[in-house]
């Protein structure tokens, strides 16, 4: 191995892998896995302590409070994704809390004026659905074009974008809680493809809430939300578009070097675009799922998840630098947070020292992706020859 200058120039037939030391490939193997690892270690402390905490009374991983985790990590995990492939592409979007809360006041308006109209229930859904998510998307598409065509930096223009967004979802709600939809839409919100009522007299139930009260409701849990459902066909879809499509691959390429992108002729403007109109859409499709589970719109309702999707984000091992990060990752990045917050509460831990254990895990995610960083730095140094 020769050194000259900046590049090192391996011998003829010598794989870069081949030079690397045992310790740079278990850190390398460390900073990969290190999410999985701590959300399985996070998982075995909260079962082990909580029954202790609470003298036997409380468990942790019951049905109950599995879905109750599925179902508060909704909104963090949408909004989340299009922050995955925003930041994949060397970006990154503030506006996407203002732009749920926008999506959720502009879907309960439409919704209620379908209904209200006299259009049945499932398709005055179904106009709410393309009211919030095409407003969001249209939000999207101009942050995209101001980005990509004007070139400013997308720091500036999202987080512009944020104020512009939130006066007008205060406008349109008129400053107060859009209520008075349809109390049906309760049902598309918040009811599962199953039940299970345990003990005496229960059992499984499928795609049918069972009209019970008493002792029974208390013994019955929900098992996959509709909302849960929708979420993982968006990630099954994300996860797909990333990996599998010239989208994707345009999107690492992006992320990786925008100028070497540009010379091997991808769009980029486009693609641009295309990303953060991706990313305002999930966000729309988060603030339409919250509009159906509170019956209500809220122009507030995204403001506290924009920090908590960013931090899935960079937990999960999305390259804050771009190029690098996957959808998967994003998702246990999300669990990791709905579990770490469910559990201290669980706990009985004092809210404010939740923020700061959530915040060091943040923290330590950043080292461990500067870490692997320098790992694959030293690595593409050793392609060169």
């Amino acid at each position: 191995m020769v050194d000259r200058g900046s590049r090192i120039v391996l011998p003829a037939g010598v794989k870069p892998a081949e030079i690397w030391t045992p310790a740079q490939r278990l850190a390398l193997l460390a900073s990969r896995i290190w999410a999985w690892l701590f959300l399985a270690l996070m998982v075995l402390f909260f079962v082990v302590t909580v029954p202790l905490v609470s003298g036997g009374a409380v468990h942790f991983l019951t049905i109950r409070n599995s879905q109750n985790i599925l179902v508060a990590i909704v909104p963090v995990l949408l909004l989340a994704l299009g922050q995955t492939f925003v930041i994949i592409g060397a970006g990154i979007d503030l506006s996407v809390g203002w732009v749920m809360s926008l999506a959720s006041v502009l879907s309960a308006l439409a919704l209620r004026w379908a209904f209200d109209g006299g259009m049945p229930l499932f398709p005055s859904v179904l106009v709410g659905l393309i009211a919030g998510v095409g407003g969001a998307a249209v939000v999207g598409f101009i942050n995209g074009v101001i980005i990509a065509k004007l070139k400013v930096p997308a720091f500036i223009v999202t987080l512009g974008t944020s104020f512009i967004v939130r006066g007008v979802a205060y406008m349109m709600s008129e400053n107060t809680t859009v209520i008075g939809l349809p109390a049906g839409i309760r049902a598309y919100g918040n009811d599962a493809l199953l039940y299970y009522i345990w003990g005496e007299g229960g059992g499984f139930y499928f795609l049918e809430r069972p009209d019970v009260s008493g002792d029974l409701l208390r013994r019955m849990d929900t098992i996959l939300p509709y909302p849960v459902i929708v979420t993982a066909c968006v990630v099954a879809f994300a996860a797909f578009l990333l990996r599998k499509t010239q989208f994707g691959r345009h999107t690492y390429a992006i992320g990786g070097g925008m100028q070497a992108a540009l010379r091997t002729g991808i769009p980029v403007d486009r693609h641009i675009i295309k990303l953060y109109t991706l990313s305002a859409s999930t966000a729309g499709m988060a603030g339409f799922l919250s509009t159906l589970r509170f019956t209500a719109g809220s122009a507030v309702i995204g403001d506290p998840l924009l920090l908590s999707s960013i931090a899935a984000v960079i937990i999960g091992g999305v390259s804050l630098f771009g190029g690098a990060g996957t959808v998967m990752g994003t998702v246990i990045g999300a669990l990791i947070i709905a579990v770490l917050t469910t559990g201290l509460v669980m706990l009985n831990v004092e809210a404010f020292f939740q923020f700061i254990v959530v915040g060091t895990v943040v923290i330590v995610a950043v080292l461990i992706d500067q870490s692997r960083d320098l790992i694959a730095g030293r690595h593409r140094r050793g392609e060169e020859t």
